[in-house]
């Protein structure tokens, strides 16, 4: 048999890759009291690295409770979340808060910024206290991550003196000081106008193209359609993806 005929007829080999972001059968109850509401009632999603995802649906259908799944805010009731090879339900709250700030960036509806910080300050904020490297090497890679967003003439500005869009710039470069493969927003052009929150979109999707997996809420329909998919959630289900 010629070399070109055994290399023919070997059969193919397919390579399974394990998302990104895995969660299986995942419910979450809340209770106060004797009252309990089911927030999440079984959701079973997967999210490839590298891909740029949008979380639709109506108030109160589940979609900051998958979030705070992904990133470990809060623990599921039931199921699995597994996130980057990582079964979080496995980490104490101290291990949780140590690999959310080495892996997963968060930007929120709110700004959050410290008023009496300086731009630059508020986003060399996690990695003093991951106390990464030098003072000097962190304020490095701040500057670095503000000229990304395009703050870099505006580090030594307060929150006060930056427009909404501004503050939110500097809450995305600060979800970016440990520079994570995942990106996670909630809700993070809600407090915008329709201009600024487009520019907002135009930035995820810029970091999406350096290949970080983007995973965000939002209530725009217009903005979501924009997203490689879009994941819808009713009444604690995934109905669509």
């Amino acid at each position: 048999m010629s070399t070109t005929s055994a290399i023919a007829s070997r059969p193919e080999t397919s390579v399974t890759v394990s998302p990104l972001i895995r969660l299986d059968g995942v419910e979450k109850v809340f209770r106060t009291g004797k009252l309990s509401y089911a927030a999440l009632r079984g959701v079973d999603l997967r999210i490839d690295e590298g891909e740029m995802v949008a979380i639709v649906g109506p108030s109160g259908s589940g979609k900051s409770t998958i979030i705070n799944m992904i990133t470990g805010i809060d623990r599921p009731t039931a199921g699995d979340v597994v996130v980057d090879g990582r079964h979080l339900a496995e980490l104490s709250e101290e291990q949780l808060a140590t690999w959310r700030g080495a892996n997963v960036g968060i930007v929120f509806q709110f700004f959050q910024l410290l008023p009496t910080l300086t731009a630059l300050e508020n986003a060399v904020l996690p990695l003093d206290f991951a106390r990464r490297g030098s003072k000097r090497e962190r304020f490095a890679i701040a500057r670095h991550n503000l000229e990304l967003v395009g703050l870099g003439a505006m580090v030594d500005h307060l929150p006060s003196e930056l427009s909404g869009g501004e503050q939110q710039r500097v809450a995305i470069a600060r979800s970016l000081a440990a520079d994570p493969k995942l990106i996670v927003g909630d809700e993070p052009t809600g407090n915008l106008d329709t201009t600024t929150a487009g520019e907002m979109f135009e930035l995820f999707r810029r970091l999406n193209d350096q290949g970080k997996t983007v995973v965000y809420v939002t209530h725009d329909l217009d903005l979501a359609a924009r997203a490689g998919r879009v994941v819808t959630i009713r009444d604690g289900l995934v109905v669509a993806r």
